[in-house]
């Protein structure tokens, strides 16, 4: 049983939950409204801001050319593969980082220049040795997400308290049994947020790949509206892209939570 105080602390903490939920989507709904508005009174150009009725027609007459979902199924598995991947990846390299000190000092400022390389920039490279297919995409999102995921991994291994390691090895623990009963069970929350940052990072790597050689996904559809003038197309594309990004971080942060809870 709860006490009263206890009761009362929980019954606040999901009032301000609801609250933040509430202004979340309060702003939303007003910045809707504002554009809406703003666009009908002709306060602003719609053939350069296009507006929300517009957007929502442009949306329709994809659903209605059978267009839509083949779209959106397109980038989402080039995410999920690319995800996939990089997070699998990240995680054996930054293992074997861990297990070899020698090998991360001399891959240290490699693993940093890599990061703050610019990868659009090796997009004609990719695609000269790829070819324009779909492999080229995800192997243009791999060097956005990767990299990040090794970092931030290692960076989460090599922070497990030095004490708690001290003590295990003076009970003669192994180094494999340090990794597997501390270093990887004391990481999980940071892997957790690695995974939830490398969604999105795929995602970007994703679109930056359509935009330069796919002729589907949502960043095709971007990049073709634009082409063509076509505001409404692209901020449809937009659009629709907001709202898987929103629903792949929601279903990685709720599985995240499953997995720390049931640690």
């Amino acid at each position: 049983m709860y006490s009263i105080e206890h009761k009362n602390y929980l019954k606040k903490i999901k009032r301000h939950k609801i609250f933040v939920f509430s202004m979340q989507i309060l702003i939303l709904v007003l910045f809707i409204f504002i554009w809406q508005f703003s666009a009908s009174k002709g306060l602003i150009n719609t053939f350069i801001s296009s507006s929300p009725k517009r957007v929502l027609e442009s949306i329709i007459g994809l659903y209605n050319s059978n267009n839509l979902f083949n779209h959106i199924w397109v980038t989402i598995y080039e995410t999920i593969v690319s995800f996939s991947l990089g997070t699998f990846i990240g995680l054996i390299i930054a293992t074997i980082l861990w297990w070899n000190k020698s090998l991360a000092e001399i891959l240290d400022p490699y693993l940093t220049i890599l990061n703050s390389l610019p990868k659009v920039a090796l997009g004609p490279i990719i695609i000269i040795w790829v070819g324009a297919k779909i492999s080229s995409i995800i192997i243009m999102a791999l060097l956005i997400s990767v990299i990040v995921a090794i970092i931030n991994i290692y960076e989460g291994f090599i922070n497990t308290d030095v004490l708690k390691i001290n003590m295990l090895k003076s009970f003669g623990a192994s180094k494999i049994d340090l990794f597997t009963k501390l270093v990887l069970p004391n990481s999980l929350p940071n892997i957790m947020n690695v995974i939830k940052v490398n969604i999105s990072m795929s995602l970007i790597g994703v679109i930056m790949g359509e935009f330069l050689v796919s002729k589907e996904g949502i960043g095709y559809l971007i990049t073709y509206g634009s082409q063509v003038f076509n505001l409404d197309l692209v901020m449809a594309g937009i659009f629709i892209l907001c709202i898987l990004a929103t629903i792949m971080y929601y279903l990685v942060n709720f599985i995240s939570k499953k997995i720390i809870k049931n640690k």
